[in-house]
């Protein structure tokens, strides 16, 4: 490709709303969950949802799994992926089904993933996962470095980015009838009310 040329796996049919480069690094920093799609041993696809980290030093993605599964053997057969967060905001009634629409804002990343087996490699990709998720919690003094057993048991996916796009639709505040939907009960065994 030259310079400037959009790698096709990034074009977007309404362009209009494609975001910057700016505004997908700050989405993957704020997005709370997303989807790792791999093409399986049998050539079937599988998405595998799983909270993520942004790491933008190393420009990749960090997930963690189990050791074997689909997504283990997902990535062995076939390392290219693709990845997915998103979000949804108030749907905008319209006169018509095809008038009716919905906010949303979302990125789609491309690239290579493989299993960091190097001990460091990780380690860091654990340790960015806290630092996400349990921003308050201090690695060594809130909870201790991660041992190897926890390192056998667990696999820690790098996917190294290649193209990534944004996109995003987003209505005026005063949108006609527009509304949000409440988020759907799930039910967590054990769990009062």
């Amino acid at each position: 490709m030259s310079a400037g040329e959009l790698d096709p796996r990034v074009r977007m049919r309404r362009a209009d709303r494609a975001k910057d480069e700016a505004w997908i690094r700050a989405y993957l920093h704020a997005a709370t969950w997303g989807y790792l799609g791999v093409v399986v041993e049998d050539g079937h696809p599988y998405v595998h949802p799983n909270l993520f980290v942004f790491d933008e030093e190393r420009h990749c993605i960090w997930v963690h799994g189990y050791r074997a599964g689909r997504l283990r053997s997902g990535v062995d057969a076939s390392p290219k992926v693709v990845f997915s967060a998103a979000g949804m905001g108030r749907l905008l009634p319209g006169a018509t089904a095809l008038e009716f629409s919905v906010e949303y804002a979302s990125v789609v990343v491309y690239g290579t993933a493989r299993v960091a087996d190097d001990a460091d490699e990780a380690t860091h990709g654990l340790r960015k996962l806290m630092e996400k998720y349990a921003p308050h919690l201090r690695y060594g003094e809130d909870y201790p470095g991660i041992p190897a057993q926890e390192l056998e048991r667990t696999a820690v996916y790098r996917l190294d980015i290649e193209a990534w796009s944004g996109k995003q639709k987003e209505a005026s505040a005063e949108f006609p009838g527009a509304y949000t939907l409440p988020e759907p009960p799930v039910p967590f065994p054990g769990r009062a009310g």
